[in-house]
């Protein structure tokens, strides 16, 4: 079986390389091909395999039936062309109901129902819409073309999201896999140390400064609390940190993986394809607002240090910076050839990415200590593979589900009608169109991956925030940040229930200080709606650090105002006060 998951996993990871340098497959024959890929590790490889026999068994019909269906497409590609987005007979019509279906299962079975639950009522919306009175029913489409142009051109499963799926995000997570396979954890950890280590509260602040660093590289919230978290957790309480704020300090820390660039999960390369902007824009765009979002968990932090009186770590602890020398190349090489690459030359993302994964392998010849070792490579290259595969076929399930729901929403309408139903609702009125908003991500987020929530919310909350006179970059962003609310907000709270696991301590305590320590994911978008300066870092880098500066400091006292100091309870909320009107008045 090692054999056959690494075979599967050489294949997947070169497959995408190919296709970077390539740049001559069709769509119709590179996005079947990733889907294909997918079904194997979903339904056959471990990633998404049922734990029945009698699941296992249908996984293995509904998988080879998506995966000839797939190899149709592909091997069917100019024919289909020709017909416009309209299916032809049984045999097509059978290909395309199996399609949907493989896609909805592969989504149910890598990352739960709710997903392919919204995309089935969307499904059954675009159907049966036409019977729908008023203005949320459609005029209806023959099922041949409705079919049609989700399973034969571009304008679902094989559309635009699956495209940069293929393209650029694939391409990302090699990345990723293969620095994590290496000593980068080990170079995190020590320059985290060194650098905050010696700080009241330390063991936290490693925490804190560990998780930017490995948010860097990872994008998923999940996997930056548990596996930084196995390190840092135990530590705190060993320095006597209560287990539920060691778990809090974690869980908030590593949620910001996601809108730390330059990676920033899936999301960030979805935005770019929807707002046709390029990839470093929006990267650059997001920097200061994500360096804020860790200024604010630094600052709760600060103050629960003052409130349990929790010191620094003691000087036999620190690494001393020889160490750090000996590590951060780990992950300061490639990371440095991804943002020269992005930066300083003419080459696209998708070659700035193979190039930081090619340094990244080359890498894993090393030791922690710097020796080298064949064995180690070997043995390190291939968990590199087999994880990166895993992720591709994961994040592959959600985008191609979600272009299910991105194409009949095109296709009927339906995103314009609940835009203006929420226009309606609000009045037109800003803060409104924002609250509702919020609350429309939070919930989606509470079931959805954070791309899956963003994709969603944004195709129906998105034109109202520009409606009401956000400009889009701001609207997306605004979006994207909400739905990750769900990582440390009850009753969901991801990211809370692997770190109190860890912690060995009750999840909603942890869920409680996680929402205090947490508020710079509250608080910061509104900070750029209400400063837009603050994401004018690549235009006017100067207003840029002004609002930067404004927003920090009402962040600081939002958190003294939240958590505050035992027999100072009189001054929380004037901090409060005062936090709230340096970030809504007076914008920058």
């Amino acid at each position: 079986m090692r054999w056959v998951l690494l075979g599967f996993a050489f294949l997947t990871v070169g497959f995408h390389l190919y296709i970077a340098f390539s740049g001559l497959v069709p769509n119709l024959v590179s996005r079947p091909m990733h889907m294909a890929l997918a079904v194997v590790w979903i339904f056959f490889l471990g990633a998404g395999t049922a734990k029945t026999a009698t699941g296992r068994w249908l996984g293995g019909l509904i998988g080879a039936a998506g995966l000839l269906s797939c190899a149709y497409i592909m091997l069917d590609r100019e024919e289909l062309i020709r017909q416009y987005g309209a299916l032809e007979g049984s045999l097509q019509m059978a290909m395309a109901l199996i399609l949907l279906l493989t896609v909805l299962e592969m989504a149910r079975r890598a990352i739960k129902a709710v997903l392919p639950t919204v995309a089935m009522i969307v499904l059954l919306y675009g159907y049966f819409g036409e019977y729908i009175p008023g203005k949320f029913g459609h005029a209806g489409m023959p099922p041949d073309y409705f079919l049609g142009t989700l399973t034969i051109t571009e304008g679902g499963l094989w559309g635009s999201l699956t495209g940069i799926s293929v393209t650029t995000i694939s391409l990302f997570i090699i990345v990723g896999a293969f620095i994590s396979a290496g000593q980068a954890g080990a170079g995190f950890m020590a320059f985290s140390t060194q650098v905050a280590g010696r700080l009241r509260a330390g063991a936290a602040k490693v925490a804190v400064v560990s998780s930017a660093l490995y948010g860097t590289i990872s994008g998923v919230a999940a996997a930056n609390t548990a596996s930084t978290g196995m390190v840092t957790i135990p530590a705190m309480k060993k320095r006597g940190y209560p287990p539920q704020l060691a778990g809090a300090v974690e869980a908030v820390a590593s949620t910001g993986g996601q809108i730390m660039p330059p990676v920033m999960g899936a999301g960030i390369f979805v935005m770019a394809e929807l707002l046709r902007m390029p990839y470093t824009d929006i990267m650059v765009a997001a920097t200061l607002p994500a360096f804020l979002f860790f200024v604010a968990a630094w600052a709760g932090v600060h103050v629960f240090a003052l409130r349990y009186d929790l010191q620094a770590l003691p000087r036999e602890l620190m690494p001393g910076w020889l160490r750090v020398a000996q590590t951060v190349p780990f992950f300061l090489v490639p990371f440095g050839i991804l943002i020269g690459a992005l930066a300083f030359t003419d080459y696209t993302i998708s070659f700035a990415a193979v190039f930081a994964a090619a340094a990244a392998w080359v890498l894993l010849f090393f030791n922690e200590d710097g020796s080298l070792s064949i064995t180690g490579w070997l043995k390190r290259t291939e968990i590199a593979l087999v994880s990166a595969a895993k992720q591709i076929a994961v994040i592959a399930s959600i985008i191609i589900c979600a272009g299910i729901i991105v194409g009949v929403f095109n296709m009927t309408g339906l995103g314009v009608k609940l835009t203006s139903t929420i226009l309606s609702a609000s009045g037109g009125q800003l803060w409104a169109v924002l609250l509702l908003t919020a609350l429309a991500s939070l919930i989606l987020g509470m079931e959805l991956p954070t791309t899956a929530a963003y994709i969603i919310c944004v195709a129906v909350a998105g034109p109202a925030l520009v409606e009401a006179g956000v400009p889009e970059l701001y609207a997306h962003l605004f979006v994207f940040w909400y739905a990750l609310l769900c990582t440390i907000t009850p009753p969901v709270c991801g990211n809370v229930f692997i770190a109190a696991g860890i912690a060995e301590t009750p999840w909603l305590p942890v869920a409680g200080k996680a929402m205090l320590l947490g508020l710079g994911l509250f608080l910061v978008p509104l900070g750029f709606i209400f400063n837009p300066g603050l994401l004018q870092l690549g235009v006017d880098p100067l207003t840029a650090f002004a609002a930067t500066l404004k927003v920090g400091i009402a962040l600081m006292f939002c958190s003294y105002g939240a958590i505050g100091q035992p027999g100072r309870a009189w001054l929380r909320p004037f901090a409060l006060a005062i936090g709230l009107a340096l970030l809504f008045l007076w914008g920058i």
